[in-house]
């Protein structure tokens, strides 16, 4: 965990007003290093200027994978491994595959979002979480600002966030 990290928290009653005064903070050049609230707010992505996800891709490309597999694994086993004939059937028939195909492409799928949701969001078990107000899991929001990536004094940080609607204004350290 990273030591001696310096924030400066505005508190927010209202996400219409936090909307707002995240536009109004990053016009006057403070760089807000995280935005937390205990409801989604629409709009709060473009507000802060967050790029577009990459996640669909990756969800294609899990699933690629698991439609790659599931057809590669029936042909190996029904039609070199254990070649059967059933039905007078051929031994490589796609229409039979068609239920395994979708079922472990939802699978694989499933499971390789989870998984990349959990890496980049850097969720681990053992992972202690940054909790900057107790009070973001009820009813605050709270925009956090980062002291070491703004060349802008404390109190002028303090004031742009007082102004901006911030129902108070405090200091966190961890």
């Amino acid at each position: 965990m990273e030591s001696n990290k310096n924030f400066v928290l505005g508190i927010y009653n209202d996400e219409d007003v936090l909307l707002s005064a995240i536009k109004q903070v990053r016009d006057s050049g403070i760089k807000i290093h995280e935005v937390y609230s205990p409801f989604p707010v629409h709009g709060i992505d473009e507000a802060l200027g967050y790029k577009r996800t990459r996640l669909p891709i990756a969800a294609f490309l899990f699933g690629l994978l698991g439609t790659t597999l599931a057809l590669t694994m029936q042909i190996w086993m029904l039609g070199y491994d254990w070649p059967m004939i059933i039905g007078g059937k051929n031994f490589i028939s796609f229409a039979p595959f068609i239920p395994v195909t979708f079922e472990l492409t939802v699978l694989i799928s499933a499971l390789g979002m989870v998984a990349t949701f959990m890496i980049v969001s850097d969720l681990k078990p053992y992972k202690k979480p940054r909790l900057m107000d107790i009070r973001i899991t009820d009813d605050k929001h709270v925009m956090a600002v980062d002291l070491a990536k703004n060349n802008i004094t404390k109190e002028d940080i303090k004031k742009v966030i007082q102004g901006s609607g911030a129902s108070e204004v405090n200091d966190k350290n961890f």
